[in-house]
């Protein structure tokens, strides 16, 4: 038998009082209001999506969000579902400079992962846990329109590494997610985009999010990693940080490594009009809402300004 982790056992909501219960509910309103129609992207990703509990969490929250009147919207990602899935094929996953290098056959790989399974299980989640979610890749409606990324090297500008079928956004049509949203459905999107001869790119979920955050003017935008948030470099959590306090804290390398294209993607979107975006530990179970309807960081919280 698995010991439960601590915050799931402090999490008991059997130990409440009705009265407390009640108080907790009070509590949110201001936030329902304050939020009531508003979009929230969420990109859903980590243990968040591995830990068959985390997950169930993960479900009811965005059905909550839903049902309280705010507009959630799920890109996700997939990782080490498809190294999974390359390794029963005989494949090693490669990587340059922290990218899937995605030949064709990778491609394929990447694209029934993602757009079958991964995509599948969390609309069937969300539907289970009372929602209506739409599966979507970037195909649909022409979602997300792609051309092939040049990856220039890290120590040498001039030169570009080929990582085949890896793409970066050229435009996003939100059509097709507007009007799911009008019709009471949740909509679940895998990070593929399509180029002008049909052909498919893996693109990073991170930036696939931040991006349709700006394009969707979206309230908030909620990245749901493995990491506690930004951590200054004693280990303290930094729960509120402007766009400004972030460039800063890239130039002394107190964010850098794997943080580096997360933080980019946020800070982008915060200077792109999207009010808050949400570094959030998808290891506590209920994070995203706990951080959306507390006054309790779960955290970090990126301002535009």
């Amino acid at each position: 038998m698995t010991a439960e982790p601590p915050a799931a056992q402090s999490d008991s909501l059997a130990n409440i009082a009705p009265r407390d219960k009640a108080e907790i509910l009070a509590q949110a309103l201001p936030y329902i209001r304050k939020f009531h129609g508003k979009t929230i992207v969420i990109k859903y990703g980590g243990n968040a999506m591995t830990d068959p509990e985390l997950q169930a969490d993960f479900a009811e929250d965005v059905v909550l969000l839903k049902l309280v009147g705010l507009n959630p919207v799920v890109v996700h990602g997939g990782g080490p579902q498809i190294d999974a899935a390359l390794g029963k094929i005989g494949k090693k996953g490669e990587f340059i400079q922290g990218m899937r290098v995605t030949d064709k056959e990778t491609m394929d790989v990447v694209e029934w992962v993602l757009a079958g399974e991964v995509q599948q299980d969390i609309v069937g989640l969300i539907n289970v846990a009372g929602g209506k979610a739409v599966g979507l890749t970037g195909r649909d409606g022409g979602l997300i329109r792609a051309r092939k990324l040049k990856l220039a090297d890290r120590d040498d500008p001039s030169k570009h590494h080929d990582i085949g079928q890896v793409g970066e956004i050229e435009a996003i049509d939100p059509s097709v997610v507007k009007a799911l949203q009008d019709d009471q459905f949740i909509p679940v999107i895998s990070p593929i985009g399509f180029g002008t001869e049909n052909e498919s790119y893996n693109i990073n979920a991170d930036l696939v999010a931040s991006k349709l955050a700006e394009v969707l003017k979206a309230e908030k935008l909620m990245l749901l990693t493995n990491i506690k948030g930004v951590l200054d470099k004693e280990g303290n959590l930094l729960t509120d940080l402007t766009a400004r306090r972030i460039d800063e804290l890239i130039e002394d390398g107190t964010i850098s490594g794997g943080m580096l294209p997360k933080i980019a993607g946020a800070l982008d979107a915060a200077k792109s009009g999207v009010n808050a975006v949400h570094i959030v530990d998808g290891r506590v179970p209920h994070a995203m809402l706990l951080e959306i309807l507390t006054e309790q960081a779960y955290g970090t919280m990126i301002r535009s300004h």
